[in-house]
């Protein structure tokens, strides 16, 4: 049985979703890898992610590619997305974030904005935080918080994506729910899943030692972990 909406008078529509995968980061913590190419039981994380986008019913995925385009654009072909290069990937995560959002061709009522290293999110968790974005009181982004700590991805409204295009709003900034209180609905959540991600070789081994799950570098480094 659905949710009532607030004001009353039936369920809540289904929403429009878009969203915009990050895949253009250098890894540098990592030693210089395309994170979004390692590999989990054999299946690249990018790929996991849209197939977790798609199992989340979202309507547009723009991936936004930077460092190891090829091998990245390579990996997603078979897939019905847009790509979007970031030619300035190296000024950050948030150049890219204005790129992917530039590309999407659609009117949304809600916008994801997914990292390409979170090995664990599925439809499931992806779905949990488009509920969220529906059932908020106020706000015009969801952001997940896990005891006390902040994860992604997050959810945005219309207001909040022109605000981004239009000025230097930082959505990925770590303490925009302290610094933009009235911007930020907090979701919070006791999923990890939200809150697990890679930045360093260790993490990729403390994760392979939690799950027993191999991981593997991208072919073309020629490590595995």
């Amino acid at each position: 049985m659905g949710c009532l909406l607030k004001q009353g008078g039936g369920l809540y529509a289904r929403l429009r979703v878009g969203a915009v995968l990050l895949a253009a980061g250098t890894g540098s913590r990592m030693g210089g890898v395309a994170k979004s190419l390692i590999r989990l039981q054999g299946v690249p994380l990018i790929n996991r992610q849209l197939i977790a986008l798609s199992g989340a019913g979202v309507d547009e995925v723009v991936v936004v590619t930077g460092f190891a385009r090829d091998a990245v654009e390579a990996s997603v072909a078979s897939f019905p997305v847009t790509l979007a290069h970031n030619a300035d990937y190296a000024l950050g995560q948030q150049s890219s974030v204005r790129v992917g959002l530039q590309a999407l061709r659609g009117n949304f009522d809600a916008v994801l904005v997914v990292l390409a290293d979170q090995p664990l999110l599925g439809a499931a968790d992806l779905t949990e935080l488009i509920a969220a974005f529906k059932k908020r009181p106020s706000g015009h982004v969801v952001v997940p918080v896990v005891d006390g700590q902040r994860g992604n991805p997050i959810v945005m409204d219309e207001v909040a994506l022109a605000d981004i295009l239009a000025s230097d709003t930082n959505l990925g900034c770590r303490h925009l729910v302290e610094r933009q209180p009235e911007l930020v609905h907090v979701h919070n959540s006791t999923n990890t899943r939200f809150v697990t991600d890679l930045d360093t070789l260790a993490d990729l081994d403390a994760l392979a030692q939690r799950t027993g799950w191999r991981l593997d570098l991208p072919a073309e480094q020629g490590v595995s972990a």
